[in-house]
């Protein structure tokens, strides 16, 4: 279904924008292919997603060239081609640390381990917490870090501690082997150009939400469509 192409074999990473929107592509080809569905074409996907055919085409020649002229894209053979580029076409044993509030309700989420992210090892400092069992897994101290990550061969972590510790508990994470971190404290985490981090701040995404719909409200305003408050 795809070419190789052999003229650039180290191409550069493709944009962030675009690697995300790889995972709501792979999303919806899945609810397709539950559908029962066998091919699409550009414009249908796109639709699907609120996005045009040109963009679904750019995104996807960052990779390669996909799917046949007239018939589109085989559901099937997209949904494996984009798992691949995701690296989510194997398990990811990966590290949690902190087992706060938001740490335990990460824990309790069975939407990682259908997307092959499988929580092995939890970590805390908290003495109170240490040698806990919490869904099934045996809560660890940070110092057992290095021979944790070695052993379960992990690659991935979260971070869910207090923010003040964050940057603390990164550079343990990555001394340790750790190459990606998803960072669920509101402190920006300074590391090494060859590990990943991708920032979960939930307060910056309700002013996003807050910013849309403040502006959406006062561009109606001014259309006349909703009447002022006094």
């Amino acid at each position: 279904m795809r070419e190789p192409q052999h003229d650039n074999p180290s191409p550069k990473p493709a944009p962030k924008a675009v690697v995300g929107r790889l995972s709501l592509y792979l999303r919806q080809l899945e609810t397709f292919a539950r559908q029962g569905r066998e091919t699409i074409s550009s414009s249908q996907l796109g639709k699907s997603l609120g996005l045009n055919d040109a963009q679904v085409r750019k995104d996807l020649a960052y990779f390669g060239q996909f799917g046949q002229p007239g018939l589109g894209y085989r559901i099937a053979d997209l949904i494996t081609e984009l798992r691949t580029i995701l690296g989510v076409d194997r398990d990811w044993p990966t590290a949690l640390v902190g087992l706060g509030n938001l740490g335990r309700a990460l824990l309790g989420y069975k939407g990682f381990r259908v997307r092959r992210f499988h929580l092995v090892t939890l970590f805390d400092n908290d003495p109170r917490k240490v040698g806990q069992c919490i869904e099934g897994l045996t809560v660890k101290h940070l110092d057992d870090l290095p021979q944790t990550v070695a052993s379960e061969g992990l690659r991935l972590a979260m971070i869910c501690v207090p923010a003040e510790s964050a940057q603390r508990v990164a550079d343990q994470l990555v001394a340790a082997g750790i190459r990606g971190l998803l960072n669920f404290t509101p402190t920006a985490l300074f590391v090494p150009q060859d590990v990943s981090v991708v920032a979960v701040d939930l307060s910056v995404q309700l002013e996003h939400l807050a910013y849309s719909v403040h502006n959406t409200q006062s561009a109606s305003r001014e259309a006349g469509d909703i009447p002022a408050v006094s």
